[in-house]
């Protein structure tokens, strides 16, 4: 079981928070001296896509062979869009660079992984599945904003949002422990992105304070979650038994190589122990040491400073460190408890979350769009679409298969939004693109997924290709009339509206440009929204 875990000095470059893909370091909060971390699973090994050609005119994707890359798309130049600078951390697999775009000047922080350190699929695999869930979480305040990924011969590129205020677990060694007040504020961010991660269907499974970052060197900075390279999608009923996480932090369910999502809490609940008291709840001189100490469970609430701590504050630790995972308290649970609550309700919840600005961008959608979008959902892999299934299960509660108004009201106030009932009536009408009252599972990928999906040059072709049925690489008014009135979406105005808003030419009809124009509107360069 020790033999899972393996002892790691990255190097003696300043990290700033920023760590690569791969193994990482810690440090104890009193002695400073190194800890373990582990090293990442074994992904599945799934076959690449095949090889996409485009049949008619249009923009095709550079010649790259699909098995060279690992993002699946051609191959970018950073450098075309961004200034790389000063190196801020280093890891096992690459670099992390200050870097400034080019067109508007702000600055983000770019980790740059090496392929040629990636040397087994499964290595790529992380690389992937690290990628896919950073796009899928992204617009959540509480986690570091994806800006986008590039891929070149010898590198993959993630860019990402700049946080000054460089690692909580720096500003732990520095304060020894915090006030009650200022340890609440902080858990309450923790626990907002184990909320968030779990109902959008995700694991992170390496919660510590080194891998959250502070927005800036302000008292009051906000708090991101960064690395995400042993999350995993959730699967519905799968247990979870390779040993993942960092040994003061790791859950005892995982050493006992049976566990679920609740070991997120876990490992909160021990960096909430540790903003209390400055120390670790279990800790020992060997890994072994450490981990009989998890395993017996026993909570030290006698030592200074336990005595002076409230009671409130205790139970909530207690009920977050529960050996039993069924019995141990929610990420809901522990946001409504009376310790973290702020002036009587959670009112650092995410008012806006992802999900929800994504609904209300395809509200504004005008028809054709939504429905290519529904096109590309029909087609997207079970793989890229695993985050949004859980979320549709989570927001289902009824197990129907389809989500109606009550459901969908119930679900986006579990992620902390507060919509009046018309504005939740106007997101339902906007994704039940068939009109018949409830949103099925189509319709939730379509109104839900990140835009990134619209890179994909395939994506969009297949689309293109479902309006254009006489292959003749024109989208005529006919064409548009018919696959209108399949849905029951279209008349004459509507496509008159369409035809004006897309033709850039004038010709009467939209050609492949000119749809790809359409759909990747409203979008930043890197960043799909």
């Amino acid at each position: 079981m020790g033999g899972c875990l393996t002892k790691d000095r990255d190097s003696d470059h300043e990290d700033n928070g920023y760590r690569s893909a791969g193994t990482t370091t810690g440090y104890h909060p009193k002695t400073h001296e190194p800890y373990i971390n582990q090293s990442k699973p074994p992904a599945s090994h799934a076959a690449p896509p095949p090889p996409w050609k485009p049949s008619v005119p249009g923009p095709s994707p550079k010649h790259v062979h699909k098995s060279d890359t690992i993002l699946g798309k051609a191959f970018e130049d950073v450098k075309q869009q961004y200034t790389i600078g000063k190196e801020l951390g280093r890891g096992q697999f690459g670099v992390t660079y200050l870097c400034t775009e080019n067109s508007t000047g702000r600055r983000y922080a770019c980790k740059s992984i090496s392929k040629r350190k990636l040397s087994s699929r499964a290595d790529r695999e992380d690389v992937k599945r690290e990628i896919q869930i950073m796009q899928h979480l992204s617009g959540q305040p509480n986690i570091v904003e994806f800006k986008g990924a590039y891929e070149d011969k010898q590198s993959v590129h993630l860019v990402m949002e700049l946080c000054a205020g460089g690692e909580l677990f720096d500003r732990i060694i520095a304060k020894g422990h915090y006030s009650e007040r200022a340890a609440a504020s902080i858990c309450r961010q923790i626990v907002n992105v184990v909320h968030i991660c779990h109902f959008m269907g995700v694991m992170h499974r390496d919660l510590k304070p080194e891998n959250f970052l502070l927005s800036s060197k302000d008292e009051n900075a906000l708090l991101k979650a960064t690395d995400f390279g042993l999350s995993v999608f959730i699967e519905e009923g799968k247990v979870y038994r390779d040993i993942v996480g960092s040994a003061y932090y790791v859950a005892p369910e995982v050493l006992r190589r049976r566990y679920g999502k609740e070991i997120d809490i876990w490992s909160a609940g021990v960096i909430l122990y540790i903003l209390l008291s400055g120390v670790p709840p279990f800790w020992a001189d060997t890994e072994r040491g450490i981990f009989d100490a998890i395993l017996k469970g026993h909570i030290d609430f006698d030592s200074s400073p336990w005595p002076t701590i409230s009671s409130s504050a205790k139970d909530l630790v207690r009920k977050m460190l529960t050996q039993d995972p069924k019995k141990r308290i929610t990420s809901a649970q522990v946001l409504d408890h009376p310790w973290i609550r702020e002036d009587g309700n959670a009112s650092d919840k995410p008012i806006d979350s992802a999900v929800l600005s994504r609904m209300k961008q395809f509200r504004a959608m005008n028809k054709l769009k939504k429905l290519a979008l529904k096109v590309i959902a029909e087609n997207l892999s079970e793989e890229e679409i695993q985050g949004l299934k859980q979320m549709f299960t989570n927001m289902d509660t009824d197990k129907s298969g389809t989500i109606t108004y009550e459901e969908l009201r119930a679900g986006l106030q579990r992620l902390g939004s507060k919509l009046t009932e018309a504005e939740v009536q106007q997101l339902m009408e906007a994704a039940d693109v068939d009109g018949n009252g409830t949103i099925d599972y189509i319709e939730f990928i379509t109104a839900t997924m990140h835009r990134h999906r619209l890179e994909r040059d395939e994506h969009l072709y297949k689309a293109f290709q479902h309006f254009d049925k006489d292959n003749s690489g024109f989208i005529t008014r006919d064409e548009l009339e018919t696959a209108m009135k399949e849905y029951g979406m279209g008349d004459e105005a509507t496509i008159r509206e369409i035809i004006s808003e897309v033709d850039r030419d004038n010709d009467g009809r939209i050609n492949y440009e000119e749809f790809c124009t359409m759909m990747r509107s409203g979008m930043q360069q890197g960043k799909l929204f």
